[in-house]
């Protein structure tokens, strides 16, 4: 998983690169946008660039709005409703094994979706920090969804980009980061299972992980929107390594993947309580709360895994798929969690080229990974080589996509 010393360059000038560049203003699907506008799609669209799951919403979801519809005409608490935050603390006790069972009251809010509450963490952990050994830094994986840099940018933090390459097991090398650097951390985002490549930290990971944080007094955000969507052993949770008090760590989940609910946009996060004391302050003064009968619905979806099972076993189906139409091209292996494909396409003049073909001749819409990175001084790009496939269409639409996708780029 990580890297010899002699594959890397010096971790100190690999930060200090870092520190120099502006973090991305804009968003990659504009960018797409503008790449493919001048081109008209070479047969009938299938959009795999984004990461919307297209699988059935939950039978469940209508009647429990209608029972809950009179809620709409009251504001709820900005922390959730009991019953959710409980659902919540029910899922995580259930899911993962853990040295106790979280507050309700005091380590788990609701979120507006998991996108909201990761780029107000990043401001939550600045301005709370205690005195750095210099200019505060926020780490994060690149590539890496963009609330992340977003947030650590908000908070007037450098945000420093930790390369996600195969070399180090498509997650950040802790074992490179400089002294200088941690001193000055407050705060290091995760992902796992990651987005794009579907890595999935171990344990052993999290625990190095954990180590530095608690030595160099900076938070954890672990981003765990994927963790149900797995393909063997199910991915281990930061709470899982942090116990029992759980402090320097906060998790982030929401519905969206796990129950195919991204209009829903309820998420959580919980953990550290001293931690979500202070972020309650930053939700009740720029978050609006989320409607009572939306988390009646997201308390029902925790409570259910009968439709989870359900959807990762689709998902695998569509994988299957993937395993018979593209072989072993393009580096693809079988991710251990996700639901995107992260295939290798330098031979094919590389991520931009690739996705420019895939359009103009199979109508075929894919993110370029240079899009989803961040380019570095030095003018390398983790994601240049690699386009993403979001694997969310039903199995036929799947097929289609992934023969179109071999037939032009061979």
């Amino acid at each position: 998983m990580f890297m010899n010393a002699s594959e890397r360059e010096s971790p100190l000038s690999s930060a200090r690169k870092a520190e120099t560049r502006s973090p991305p203003a804009r968003s990659p699907f504009v960018r797409l946008n503008e790449l493919l506008a001048p081109h008209q799609p070479g047969k009938p669209v299938i959009n795999c660039a984004v990461g919307e799951p297209q699988h059935p919403v939950p039978a469940f979801v209508a009647p429990i709005l209608a029972q809950h519809i009179a809620e709409f005409g009251r504001y709820p608490a900005n922390k959730g409703t009991d019953g959710f935050r409980q659902s919540v603390v029910n899922w995580l006790s259930r899911r993962f094994t853990l040295s106790r069972s979280l507050d309700p009251e005091s380590e788990v809010l609701v979120l507006n979706g998991t996108r909201e509450g990761l780029f107000l963490a990043a401001l939550c952990a600045s301005h709370n920090a205690t005195p750095r050994g210099g200019r505060p830094a926020i780490l994060v994986p690149n590539p890496c969804y963009g609330a992340y840099s977003a947030g650590a940018t908000a908070a007037h933090c450098d945000t420093v980009y930790l390369p996600t390459t195969a070399q180090s097991g498509f997650l950040p090398d802790i074992d490179s980061l400089d002294e200088s650097l941690l001193a000055r951390t407050v705060a290091f985002y995760i992902a796992s299972p990651a987005n794009p490549q579907g890595a999935v930290a171990s344990k052993d990971y999290l625990r190095q992980l954990l180590t530095l944080a608690r030595k160099h007094n900076f938070m954890i955000f672990s981003d765990e929107c994927y963790s149900e969507i797995y393909f063997g052993q199910k991915p281990a949770g930061m709470l899982e390594i942090a116990g029992p008090d759980y402090s320097n760590v906060v998790v982030f989940n929401s519905l969206s993947k796990r129950s195919n609910l991204p209009g829903l946009r309820v998420g959580f996060v919980a953990g550290d309580r001293a931690f979500i004391t202070r972020f309650l302050e930053y939700r009740n003064n720029s978050a609006p709360q989320v409607p009572m009968p939306a988390q009646a619905v997201a308390a029902a979806a925790l409570d259910d895994e009968a439709h989870v099972i359900e959807n990762r076993n689709a998902y695998a189906q569509k994988f299957d798929l993937a395993d018979q139409i593209i072989g072993d091209r393009y580096g693809y292996r079988r991710p251990a969690g996700g639901f995107f494909l992260w295939l290798d396409v330098s031979a094919q003049g590389g991520s931009v080229i690739a996705a420019e073909r895939l359009w103009r001749e199979a109508g075929l819409r894919i993110l370029p990974g240079e899009y989803a990175a961040q380019t570095d001084a030095d003018g390398s790009n983790p994601g240049r080589d690699y386009i993403r496939v979001a694997m969310v269409h039903d199995n036929a639409i799947t097929a289609e996509a992934l023969h179109r996708l071999v037939n032009v780029l061979g």
